[in-house]
Order: structure tokens, then C-alpha cells, then sequence
């Protein structure tokens, strides 16, 4: 398994969040309810877009959504856990992108998803915007 460190050895590291687990985000035996760790991974994507006064959308009819997401669940997090979660571009095409995106604990892996996003406008694929691709070569 590869550990959080590795990563500087690769051309084009993740981009990095940290994330701490509130009561809220627990089931009732105390770790992180599953869907929790799919929502932090949507915030990293958006916090990509709003670290530069940004919002992944144009206008109130178009955006990223996702098209299919691949999941492991592979470890747990409880409360109060600091979590970190990498972003990293696998495929970027005109429409579309798949992130590989993990969660890990301190070296632990706790999640991995690859999500594949379509940017639509009024429900139809459109070419993803020049300004999204130049943030997109940060990953």
C-alpha cells in the first residue's frame, strides 16, 4: 500500500486538504458514516475552486457532475480524527475528468474513490472552461 509520503517522488503531486471528524460526521458505533468521506472529497474539489474566488460552475445552469464513482472503503476514523484528502487528475478530457481521490489518516489509507465528472451546462455535456482547465494543471 502506498503511504501519503510517496507522493513527492511523483511529477505531479495531489493537491492536499485537511479535514478534522465532528460528532456529526460519526455513526452510532463512532466512526465516520461512509457517505461522510465521499462529501470531504467533494469539498477538496470545491475548495480547489474557492481558494481562488472561484465556484466549480459558470452559471446557475451548468457544473461538475458526477458520472461514476468507484469506492474502497479500506480503514475507519472516529471522532476528532484528522483527516487528509489528496486530489489528483488521472484523465482530463474536453467534458470530462477522473480523480483519483483518497483519504488518509496520519499514513494510513482510510478511503480511495476514482470519480469520473462531466461538466454539463442545462443538462447537456459541454467542453469544460479554459479558466477550469488552468486550475486543473495544479493537480
Amino acid at each position: 500500500m502506498r503511504s501519503i509520503l510517496d507522493w513527492h517522488t511523483d511529477f505531479n503531486p495531489p493537491i492536499f486538504m485537511k479535514i478534522r471528524v465532528y460528532y456529526e460526521d460519526t455513526d452510532a458505533g463512532g466512526i465516520v458514516y461512509h457517505t461522510n468521506y465521499i462529501k470531504y472529497c467533494e469539498r477538496a474539489r470545491s475548495e480547489v475552486f474557492f481558494e481562488k474566488d472561484m465556484k466549480p460552475l459558470e452559471n446557475h445552469t451548468s457544473g461538475f457532475v458526477v458520472r461514476n464513482i468507484k469506492a474502497d472503503f479500506l480503514a475507519t476514523s472516529t471522532l476528532g480524527d484528522i483527516l487528509t484528502v489528496t486530489s489528483k487528475i488521472l484523465t482530463l478530457k474536453s467534458s470530462s475528468l477522473i480523480l483519483l481521490q483518497e483519504v488518509w489518516k496520519e499514513e494510513i489509507k482510510v478511503f480511495s474513490m476514482e470519480i469520473l465528472l462531466v461538466y454539463i451546462d442545462r443538462g447537456k455535456p459541454r467542453r469544460i472552461p479554459d479558466d477550469f482547465k488552468e486550475i486543473f494543471a495544479e493537480f
